[in-house]
């Protein structure tokens, strides 16, 4: 098959890098892809939010299976535009990626389908949400109600702080994201990642996750969009996922159906789990990022056939065969994020890194000029490592990240804490 994977970030690098390992690929271009990804596939530049664009090049590249990897271009329906031309795609549609598009939605999904999520309220204007967490109290959660790059969450320990946050959102700062806002009640538990496929009918489960939100160690500082993340996650035991499964997973999809937008993709839920209960705390209609890469890492070119199932329909059909085996990736930053960073900071020691099953750099905000890899992003690269142990990953990967020549850059140094005690 000839596939094309929309995207450029370090998701993108650990899914080519997983389709690449499958004997059904023959060609595989990523679009516009990154300095990393050029470095096994053929990259394109292509504006992948344009719909009509990316099936006149699927046609004229005979494209047989898309992959559409960031959230954006789905929003925008071109999962639609590509199943309308006949060309196989892995994406849900639009409609159905309001459940990540518009957080608004996906409570009204949740209410209408009994799963367990916060209490919340939803506002288009700074004085009555204000009003609400005045009568809530703190902490409480104030979330901008459309797609911000994972950035337009703040956990407001202080009335004042919730305020300043919704001032924020109603100002700009994170552009047409935040003209409307929801306001949650502060879950406390252990937060952890389900992934799941589903082809509108079967739910497939394919994998846990664990990732860290804030800057610093210890899970200290301003949210991120993902620092590190490591897989399975302790925390989501079989009886959490059939829980997760049963009581919020599978009744989504079910009101989904019923609304006349059936999913199709990959279902990321985002859980609060406290005493072995599951609630919602959010959906993402893709792969997470870093989470692709420890998950891409143990799936390997199985993660190929079960996105191709997905996409023709036959996930009933599917099993996920998983190695009883860990993995964990490092997120080196540029000095400053998730603030104000510099960009074009030579990165060396690259080329030294190891490239196995078990190790692997992936890149997320890179470009290649004159010869040497420059940083373009906030986050640069994803030290990804898998072992018999999450400590032996850790160690793998921490040493990848230490050979790693960029005064430019950080990295947190205790990712994998919870698990590893």
């Amino acid at each position: 098959m000839n596939i094309l994977i929309l995207g450029s970030g370090g998701r993108e690098h650990a899914l080519a890098w997983a389709v690449m390992q499958n004997p059904k690929c023959d060609k595989l271009i990523v679009a516009p892809g990154n300095a990393g990804i050029a470095r096994i596939a053929a990259c394109a530049d292509l504006d992948i939010l344009d719909g009509g664009l990316v099936v006149t090049f699927a046609e004229e590249n005979a494209i047989d299976f898309v992959i559409v990897g960031p959230e954006a271009p789905l929003a925008a329906g071109v999962a639609d535009r590509l199943r309308e031309a006949g060309i196989l795609v892995f994406g849900p549609s639009a409609a159905a990626a309001r459940l990540e598009a518009s957080k608004s939605f996906t409570k009204e999904i949740c209410d209408a389908a009994g799963a367990p999520t916060a209490a919340y309220g939803h506002f288009t204007d700074a004085a009555s949400a204000k009003a609400h967490v005045r009568a809530q109290g703190a902490p409480i959660v104030v979330k901008a109600d459309g797609l911000a790059a994972g950035k337009g969450v703040i956990i407001a320990q202080t009335v004042a702080e919730a305020e300043a946050a919704i001032d924020d959102m109603f100002g700009g700062q994170f552009g047409a994201a935040g003209a409307e806002v929801v306001i949650e009640e502060f879950m406390e538990g252990e937060e952890a990642s389900f992934f799941v496929l589903c082809d509108g009918e079967t739910v497939l489960p394919i994998g846990t996750a664990q990732d860290h939100k804030r800057v610093g160690d210890g899970d200290t500082g301003p949210n991120t969009g993902g620092m590190g993340a490591y897989s399975p996650a302790p925390v989501l035991t079989d009886a959490v996922a059939k829980r997760a499964l049963d009581e919020i997973v599978r009744p989504t999809m079910a009101e989904m159906t019923r609304r006349g937008m059936p999913y199709r993709g990959v279902l990321y839920a985002g859980l609060m789990i406290r005493d072995g209960a599951p609630r919602l705390v959010e959906y993402n209609v893709r792969f997470g990022d870093p989470e692709a890469q420890v998950l891409m890492m143990r799936l390997g070119a199985q993660a190929m056939d079960l996105m191709h199932a997905c996409a023709e329909g036959r996930l009933r059909e599917a099993r996920v065969n998983w190695a009883d085996d860990h993995a964990i990736t490092i997120v080196l930053a540029a000095r400053g994020y998730p603030g104000a960073y510099e960009t074009g900071g030579v990165i060396g020691g690259l080329d030294a890194l190891p490239e196995t099953s078990s190790e692997m750099c992936f890149h997320a905000g890179t470009a290649e000029r004159d010869g040497r890899i420059v940083a373009t992003g906030g986050r640069v690269l994803n030290a990804t490592a898998r072992g018999a142990t999450l400590a032996e990953a850790r160690d793998r990967a921490y040493a990848m990240a230490e050979a790693i020549d960029w005064p430019g850059g950080f990295f947190r140094r205790d990712i994998g804490w919870r698990a590893l005690g």
